[in-house]
């Protein structure tokens, strides 16, 4: 079922792309150097503190270099396209983000301890819109893919984080 949790965050993913459309081949590299900032500091940083400051770091550089070495403006038409893709790519990771980042409950029962995405701690209102979610339920597979999507999108449940 389509939640409002689903609709904001399909609307955030639709201006990322426009923005990166607008931007042209500067918006293909701001989008996947952001990707790439977002990656790397969640690999190089110990805590959550350290890796925020190391992607402000990293993506004002990266904000710097695509406005210095790449030529602003739109001159063919997939140019256009270009940056649609940088920014489509840097929006699914914030989307994939916001959709997998909240608070996960342990319960333990017969079977052992079983993890309950997300917490029923919520408020109601949020947790049924964020349980309900289609693009939350359609992540899901997030949890058991490799290392490094784990790392870029939920990098405290691969380091093992509460």
């Amino acid at each position: 079922m389509i939640t409002w949790f689903d609709a904001l965050l399909v609307t955030l993913w639709a201006i990322l792309t426009a923005l990166g459309a607008r931007r042209g081949l500067a918006g293909l590299a701001w989008g996947l150097g952001g990707v790439a900032a977002c990656f790397l500091a969640n690999v190089l940083a110990a805590g959550a503190a350290l890796a925020a400051l190391l992607a402000l770091g990293l993506g004002v550089a990266v904000a710097v270099g695509t406005r210095r070495l790449v030529p602003g403006g739109l001159t063919y038409p997939w140019h256009s396209l270009a940056g649609a893709v940088g920014g489509l790519a840097l929006g699914g990771v914030l989307v994939a983000t916001l959709a997998l980042g909240f608070p996960i409950e342990t319960r333990v029962g017969p079977q052992g301890r079983a993890g309950v995405y997300p917490s029923t701690h919520l408020s109601p209102a949020l947790y049924k819109a964020v349980s309900d979610s289609t693009l939350q339920q359609a992540l899901r597979q997030v949890w058991t893919s490799g290392a490094a999507l784990r790392t870029l999108l939920m990098p405290d449940q691969v380091r093992g984080e509460p």
